[in-house]
């Protein structure tokens, strides 16, 4: 209940990925790694515990709109946290991709991002098909806490973790 009601969390004025890659703070953040184009957040609504977003610094709402390098980022940073993932929640499965435009289900339209999901057989449960809701176990600081030695311990390796 205190996320839900931390000031801090309002999106404000602005882009929140804009002000997110501006940001001096990236605990506060919860950005795990910045790239030469690209950053990599945790999702303030996961889908699922781990629920990491790729996001070009160049705002952005096409993909056709980024340069070859950043679109080419994004990918070799989205290896790089799978590998991250596996590690620290061995999901059986990945969901990988973006929503680009309000019809196809973006949220926040204006500027893309990839989402990496973490699943696991059975992850939907009689709360998501009948209440429309989610439970995730873990808070998002602890996420964060998880996450960010192993990104850079694993993550520059470029091997699946065993």
């Amino acid at each position: 209940m205190s996320y839900l009601q931390n000031d801090s969390n309002d999106p404000g004025e602005g882009c929140i990925f804009c002000r997110k890659a501006n940001g001096s703070d990236d605990a506060a953040e919860h950005v795990l790694h910045r790239g030469q184009h690209v950053f990599v957040t945790l999702n303030l609504y996961p889908y699922n515990n781990g629920h990491l977003m790729v996001v070009p610094y160049t705002h952005a709402a096409r993909l056709v709109d980024l340069s070859d390098e950043a679109a080419a980022e994004i990918m070799r940073i989205t290896q790089q946290a799978i590998r991250v993932l596996r590690t620290a929640y061995n999901p059986q499965g990945f969901n990988i991709g973006m929503n680009i435009g309000s019809a196809a289900g973006a949220g926040i339209a204006e500027h893309l991002h990839q989402h990496i999901v973490p699943r696991w057989s059975g992850d939907t449960n009689y709360m998501t098909v009948l209440g429309s809701t989610r439970t995730i176990p873990e808070w998002i600081d602890e996420t964060y806490q998880r996450l960010s030695p192993l990104w850079h311990q694993i993550a520059g390796t470029n091997k699946e973790p065993s």
